[in-house]
């Protein structure tokens, strides 16, 4: 109840602000109109400069506007809205916005006529001059201003945002260039990416699977060579033993390249692995509604298995605890640990995990002050 009273007292106030900021938009076109119409009539016998300084100072002043409504967008609505927009655009903005102020006006104006009007109903009835059937239909009548202010408010707040992206954002043609050079940066990071994941795995075959192999040749070729039958059968059970744990390591580098629970089991089963096998108490809280899809789930799970493993290598945390939810189109991974913190997003670790998640047009994000804790969070498109 608290948080509907705070939300509903933001909006609110973001609408007020707009009503102001409305009047002193139009204020302005409208002197607006006049300076332009003094520069169009001094087009012939005026100097250029001075017309566009005239010009200038007009898209400065509507810049100014224009930003002090992103701010009440921001802080009171909910719209993030980029600056990259010319003083152009922002005078044609304020010639739509103010009209979208003025109709928040009257949504207030009828708020505030209803709350005046209950309040007279109210006093009547406690003096006793309004009847039954009057007091009925007072009440009926609340409750349609009531859903028409509501509805009002919520209509003009969205027209509000809807108007801003639309003036305030970039362009088409600078959110395609925007587009490819993002794309142009994430294929880059999916090669580095590749490219480091292949030098770690020819690393673990190396130095684990392949050392193991040449043990196992080594105790086969002594066998061979033994006539002593018991030195030859205690040579045959440490290479057994050998090929045991060969297997094991070339398990391990396998489910690091895919584990096959994905595919089996799903995302769940696959981080309760990652939890028994982390070496430190490790809390996984998995609640999907739908399956994500393939690349997605790929890219959570790997997320979670290297923010486990550095935390249980560099941070000495004692407890991780991991979140994973979908909500709204949109896969939530959260890894928080009790560490020490002063994780570094540009270190390799940590900049292969947003790597793999903007190849998935993914946000990733690290928080993690001195002295702990350590917070990751990725953010995964599922559509």
């Amino acid at each position: 109840m608290r948080d509907l009273l705070r939300h509903w007292l933001r909006l609110g106030t973001g609408l007020l602000l707009g009503v102001l900021t409305g009047v002193l938009e139009l204020t302005y076109l409208l002197g607006l109109g006049s300076v332009l119409l003094i520069a169009a009539g001094a087009r012939g016998d005026g100097p250029p400069q001075t017309r566009h300084r005239v010009v200038g100072w007009v898209e400065l002043g509507a810049r100014h506007l224009a930003e002090v409504e992103r701010w009440r967008l921001a802080t009171f609505l909910d719209s993030e809205n980029s600056a990259d927009y010319s003083g152009r655009r922002a005078a044609r903005y304020l010639a739509a916005r103010w009209v979208v102020g003025l109709l928040g006006g009257a949504v207030l104006l009828l708020f505030g006529w209803g709350v005046l009007a209950g309040g007279i109903w109210v006093w009547e009835a406690l003096h006793g001059q309004s009847g039954l059937p009057l007091l009925l239909g007072q009440f009926a009548l609340a409750l349609v201003g009531l859903f028409l202010v509501v509805q009002g408010g919520l209509g003009t707040a969205a027209l509000d945002r809807r108007l801003a992206r639309r003036f305030l954002g970039p362009s088409g043609r600078e959110v395609l260039e925007r587009r490819i050079t993002e794309l142009t940066s994430s294929r880059a990071g999916i090669v580095a990416a590749v490219d480091a994941e292949r030098r770690r795995i020819e690393r673990d075959l190396h130095d684990g699977v392949q050392q193991r192999l040449v043990a196992l040749g080594l105790l086969v070729g002594r066998a061979r060579r033994s006539t002593d039958p018991a030195k030859a059968a205690e040579l045959l059970r440490q290479a057994h033993e050998e090929s045991a744990r060969a297997l094991d390591e070339l398990r391990e580098v396998a489910w690091r390249v895919h584990p096959t629970a994905l595919d089996n089991l799903g995302l769940a089963d696959a981080l309760a692995r990652v939890a028994e096998s982390a070496g430190l108490p490790v809390q996984v809280d998995c609640r999907l509604t739908d399956r994500p899809p393939p690349t997605v789930e790929t890219a959570a799970y790997f997320v979670v298995s290297e923010a486990v493993t550095n935390a249980a290598r560099h941070s000495r945390a004692g407890r991780v605890d991991v979140e994973v939810t979908d909500r709204e189109g949109w896969l939530t991974v959260t890894i928080t640990d009790d560490g020490v913190g002063g994780a570094d997003p540009a270190g390799g670790g940590l900049s292969g995990l947003a790597r793999r998640v903007a190849a998935v047009d993914g946000r990733f994000a690290v928080t993690s002050p001195v002295g702990g804790p350590t917070r990751i969070r990725a953010e995964l498109p599922c559509g």
